[in-house]
């Protein structure tokens, strides 16, 4: 994963979550939990290291804003 931008964690309520998972549906599943309670840029895929077992997502979000249910 690349290093986290100082810009992501600015201000108190905003959030970067690194997953590690064993796969893109874990991975993508846990993602949508967030996305359904709060403000979320969502990764569109996950990655994979070299090596490394299962994959890995990054996503930010910004808990001030709470998605209505």
């Amino acid at each position: 994963m690349e290093p986290i931008n100082e810009a992501h964690v600015s201000e108190p309520g905003l959030v970067v979550v690194d997953v590690a998972a064993a796969d893109d549906a874990t991975a993508l599943a846990f993602q949508q939990l967030l996305a359904d309670r709060w403000a979320t840029a969502t990764a569109e895929h996950t990655t994979r290291d070299a090596g490394e077992p299962g994959v890995r997502l990054r996503c930010y979000l910004d808990m001030r804003q709470q998605v209505d249910s």
